[in-house]
């Protein structure tokens, strides 16, 4: 009886350490950090399909959960910044791409580079990769203004993306987190610029 009494405590042990450590793993990636692969070529040079990157939630402000609640974040969206979220064309998928205009900004894209309120944009993360002008928020060099708490993204392979120039603004809701690191695979570990 004794022998049977032990093997159930064992086993309760390990059932109660299972619960905890799930418990907690889902508390992590809710409020905290959450991996991602990313699947295409559409930040190609700087994320590579098959790359496993980190993504910080708390970065910008962790949602609660089945509520349109947000925790408040360190800081806000930048220009530059690599960002997951979900796009408005696509509610079931989260998107990575570099954030180029804010609330309020006007955007074109002419020859190649982004001009950003009238100036062209020096930042090298963005003013090194060529952007097309494709789709129906780009065309014929025509600037357009982003709208109140919404955000204009575009991909880094912009001959390869489906960002902003094609479905618009993503909400400011809808923002899921900062992409910081890279930690998969091994020769590509690293901050994400």
């Amino acid at each position: 009886m004794e022998e049977k009494n032990k093997q159930k405590s064992a086993l309760r042990e390990w059932v109660e350490a299972f619960v905890v450590a799930l418990a907690l793993a889902v508390f992590v990636r809710t409020f905290f950090f959450q991996i991602y692969k990313i699947p295409t070529t559409s930040m190609v040079p700087t994320l590579m399909p098959g790359d496993k990157i980190f993504v910080s939630k708390i970065a910008y402000g962790s949602k609660v959960p089945f509520t349109p609640l947000r925790f408040p974040g360190l800081k806000n969206p930048e220009r530059g910044e690599i960002v997951v979220f979900i796009p408005p064309k696509d509610r079931n998928k989260a998107y990575i791409k570099r954030l180029i205009a804010l609330s309020g900004d006007r955007v074109r894209i002419k020859d190649g580079n982004i001009y950003v309120n009238g100036k062209q944009i020096a930042d090298a993360r963005i003013a090194r990769n060529y952007y097309y002008n494709q789709g129906e928020y780009s065309k014929d060099d025509k600037e357009i203004v982003v709208p109140k708490q919404k955000y204009f993204f575009l991909g880094d392979n912009s001959i390869n993306s489906q960002d902003s120039r094609y479905w618009g603004f993503a909400d400011e809701k809808d923002i899921v987190g900062k992409a910081i690191f890279i930690w998969w695979p091994p020769k590509r570990i690293g901050m994400i610029e």
